[in-house]
């Protein structure tokens, strides 16, 4: 009976696979947002830094297995593309979850300087990748140099966005609709220090209360428990969802660029996208865009795991024509997310902006491309 689970799969199991991980998905996902933004407020580390970071590791568990089994199982275009492909979705999802905070765009409610900052460090890893497979195609231990370089950019930008939020340098100008993140606040009233709003605005600044009633019973320990918990089912769901690629690619013909970006990065995006749209109900607008956008820079650290885990060569120069392309996409998709973040419109095309609007049409445009 083990024998008979054990993977490769038939087609139709692995079809049935995908759609099992992804409702699993779901689940675990809104359970995650409830206790990250609970742990977001309890370490006071506030839900940009704990959303990019910790959340964004958590929700990225089953994009980095997927991409290890599919390097392993020498499916180097499908390792590349899950990685860049759960990029794009990702940022597709924060269309998705602008649709349910209704009072305005998502963008202009969780305005912080880390968020701009973190786009920017995506934008910089994903330039790093494009530019490591145009270079040269060398390898240390099997492991391209460009993999440790990634990891020590992406480190350096932690660094500088820690930085940069004890000691601002650019604040966003507070509105009507704007959300306060403050950690710890019990009620509805504004910080010590932020005036109710910006200086002649006139305005009044939206500050939610960090811990709802009823969700920041028990112990922080208890909650970073079930944080890694649902992190670990996330896990296990990629490496049942890589498999089940594997087989779709092998039986069916499809290219790996395909599968890997849309049916791969679809699933890989589920918990980004339903962590993002449960944080908007609750309340944390800041949690559910940092942990779009730090789950996109994890991403691009998939490409190194993926490295190491490809045993014939260096991965980034496996890169096909579809792969470059979605990296591409996915760069072009962040560049108008972080102009959705410096313009900040209120109310744009859609009742979700106009980077909305732009991120449906660019995500069309790559799947489209790909298919055809």
């Amino acid at each position: 009976m083990v024998e008979a689970m054990a993977p490769p799969w038939s087609l139709g199991w692995s079809i049935a696979i995908f759609v099992l991980v992804a409702a699993v998905t779901v689940v675990a996902s809104v359970r995650m947002a409830t206790l990250g933004d609970v742990l977001a407020d309890r370490t006071g580390w506030g839900e940009a830094v704990f959303g990019a970071v910790f959340f964004g590791l958590a929700t990225s568990l089953s994009g980095i297995v997927m991409t290890a089994v599919s390097a392993a199982a020498d499916q180097p275009g499908l390792a590349y593309s899950n990685a860049v492909g759960g990029i794009a979705a990702q940022t597709l999802a924060l269309a998705v979850a602008d649709f349910f905070h209704r009072r305005a765009n998502l963008e202009h409610a969780a305005a912080s300087s880390a968020n701009l900052l973190f786009c920017c460090l995506l934008i910089g890893m994903l330039s790093l990748a494009l530019m490591s497979g145009f270079g040269p195609d060398v390898t240390v231990l099997g492991v391209h140099p460009a993999s440790v370089v990634l990891v020590a950019f992406y480190a350096g930008g932690l660094r500088l966005i820690h930085h940069e939020g004890a000691h601002p340098m650019w604040r966003a100008v507070h509105t009507r609709e704007t959300v306060v993140d403050v950690p710890g606040a019990s009620g509805g009233a504004p910080a010590p220090g932020s005036g109710g709003g910006s200086a002649g605005s006139g305005t009044v600044d939206a500050v939610r209360a960090d811990t709802p009633a009823g969700e920041g019973a028990g112990g922080t320990a208890s909650l970073w428990a079930g944080f890694a918990v649902v992190g670990t089912v996330v896990a296990v769901g990629g490496w049942a969802l890589a498999e089940a690629a594997v087989v779709v690619v092998e039986s069916t013909g499809l290219s790996a660029g395909l599968v890997g970006a849309v049916a791969m990065g679809a699933v890989n995006a589920l918990p980004e996208t339903v962590a993002a749209v449960a944080a908007v109900r609750r309340g944390a607008m800041t949690l559910a865009v940092a942990a779009i956008i730090g789950g996109n820079s994890l991403d691009v650290l998939n490409l190194a795991v993926g490295d190491v885990f490809y045993r014939s060569g260096s991965l980034f120069h496996v890169a096909g024509t579809d792969e470059l392309f979605l990296t591409c996409g996915a760069l072009l998709m962040t560049v108008v997310l972080l102009a959705g973040l410096i313009v900040r419109q209120a109310r744009g095309w859609g009742r979700i902006g106009f980077e909305g609007v732009l991120l449906i049409a660019v995500y069309a445009g790559i799947v489209g491309v790909l298919a055809f």
